[in-house]
């Protein structure tokens, strides 16, 4: 098959067109309470062999590939773009949820689908191992949007942005026959390998990727987040290559580089946010390509709400009480994040696996799971904000007070901070020899309304106030710290401390 200019021109224009309509109706479902994934997913059901347009896609082993590599785009801007400050204390939860919590989820499914719908048990576990993973892009675009403490995002998300590893490799194994030649004993082996594996080299690729690019002065500032995705992605490559867990290398990797004191980090996270964005959009609508609508029928949506009703109300609620062992939460807590187990691209892009390993019945398997993602997203989606204030979770909106963003003055070993004071910061008033900067750091300059002020001692800083902050390299971190004790805490913060280590929750 040939790709000559005139099909890459009409390809230009329907993918431009098609990636338009995508990111309009994000704006669209933010009005109207729904997630945008179904939006995406309805636009590749128009576009596929049941819609208007009638292109044909049944290439299961390229939605395979294509779904995977989206999936890990969607990981590393997850890692990127999550403060490791609040998501520590709820990291053993979190760890638990995506491993133990995992597989008590796959074994109730599987059990309520082999006994309520009579699908042999090759295929009952796979409908276990498929469902049971929550979605990062659905977690991280949903959640952040919703004032919650930090013990339930931080929980949530360090779920969703490893537990697409084990079941990876379960609903792999599975598909393969390979459980069958392996046992249980050394199918849980090789999973815990991946995981461990996938993570140490993650590791080390994050933390070798931080030091490089805090040495590193490149000739352009657009360079530094294609860099940091380049080093998120040899993370992935590198797990791959050794038989471990890309999706939790590249997942621990961008944890590292988002929170290292790396130049023009705000510029890096909002880059990857769009291509993040991109990869969501790219992959909804291929999975609503792949779907065929003449072959679902009445079982099929039946099939779809019974596996659902189990999963939501039986497999989640008693995977998160038994992973609470580990870190207990108040029961309003842990009714939350029952609930909050959303479903999005994950369990879709898993079908297409046992489809592209030729797995009988992957078709209606790959229906079932594909109706059962669209109804209970409609369901729980919409009505998390619902849920968190009848359970009396959710707390008042604490907007950012401070935004920085970072380059560096390689020549003299320092960096450059341009710190904007934000509508809710405490620093409004304050006078710039307040702020009690470490030695050698200065305040260099004040923008305020378009015009540029030379700063003394005595000037008081304004809410709008866009600083520009020398520091020595080896200051940055104690400066930054500061200016954040500042912001939070007004002038008195010399006296007040830290408050990020005051509030735990």
């Amino acid at each position: 098959m040939t790709f000559d200019v005139h099909q890459l021109d009409v390809f230009v224009l329907v993918g431009a067109v098609v990636t338009l309509a995508a990111i309009l109706a994000v704006r669209l479902s933010a009005g109207v309470g729904l997630p945008s994934l179904l939006f995406y997913l309805f636009i590749g059901v128009l576009l596929g062999e049941g819609g208007p347009f009638g292109i044909q896609f049944d290439d299961a082993q390229l939605a395979h590939a294509l779904g995977f590599g989206a999936l890990a785009v969607i990981l590393a801007e997850g890692g990127l773009t999550t403060d490791w400050r609040q998501m520590r204390s709820s990291v053993r939860l979190g760890m638990s949820l995506a491993t133990v919590g995992v597989a008590v989820s796959v074994a109730v499914v599987a059990v309520g689908a082999h006994y309520l719908l009579g699908l042999p048990w090759e295929l009952a576990i796979l409908l276990g191992a498929i469902c049971s993973p929550t979605d990062a892009a659905a977690v991280f675009s949903v959640l952040r949007a919703l004032p919650l403490p930090k013990r339930l995002t931080g929980a949530l998300e360090a779920e969703s942005g490893l537990n697409d590893a084990p079941t990876v490799v379960l609903v792999g194994i599975i598909s393969t026959g390979a459980v069958g030649e392996s046992g249980l004993l050394e199918t849980g082996g090789i999973i815990v390998f991946e995981l461990l594996a996938g993570g140490l080299v993650g590791a080390a690729c994050g933390f070798a990727g931080a030091w490089v690019m805090r040495r590193v002065a490149l000739p352009s500032s657009g360079l530094y987040p294609l860099a940091v995705l380049c080093l998120a992605f040899t993370a992935y490559g590198a797990a791959s290559a050794l038989h471990a867990s890309g999706f939790a290398a590249i997942y621990v990797a961008a944890l590292i580089l988002g929170n290292s004191e790396l130049p023009h980090r705000v510029a890096t996270r909002s880059f990857a946010e769009g291509v993040a964005w991109l990869a969501q959009i790219g992959l909804f609508v291929m999975l609503g390509l792949l779907l065929s609508p003449s072959r679902i029928d009445l079982d099929t949506v039946v099939q779809a709400l019974v596996t659902g009703l189990v999963l939501t109300l039986v497999a989640r609620p008693l995977s998160v009480l038994v992973s609470s062992v580990v870190q207990p939460m108040a029961p309003r807590d842990l009714a939350f994040i029952s609930w909050a187990g959303l479903r999005g691209a994950v369990p879709i892009v898993l079908a297409t696996i046992p489809l592209s390993e030729g797995v009988e019945g992957a078709d209606d398997l790959f229906d079932i799971v594909f109706v059962m993602v669209v109804v209970y997203t409609l369901l729980t989606g919409p009505t998390l904000p619902w849920v968190a204030r009848r359970l009396r979770v959710a707390r008042r909106s604490q907007p950012r007070g401070l935004d920085v963003e970072a380059a560096p003055l390689d020549r003299i070993a320092a960096d450059l901070l341009q710190v904007t004071i934000a509508p809710s910061s405490k620093m409004h008033g304050v006078e710039v020899g307040e702020l009690r900067l470490p030695q050698g750091a200065s305040v260099s300059l004040v923008i305020r309304s378009g015009e540029v002020i030379v700063p003394e001692r005595r000037t008081v800083l304004r809410h709008g106030d866009d600083l520009l902050v020398v520091t020595p390299r080896k200051l940055r971190e104690a400066t930054e710290a500061r200016m954040r004790q500042v912001s939070e805490s007004g002038r008195l913060a010399l006296w007040l401390g830290d408050p990020s280590r005051r509030d735990k929750d």
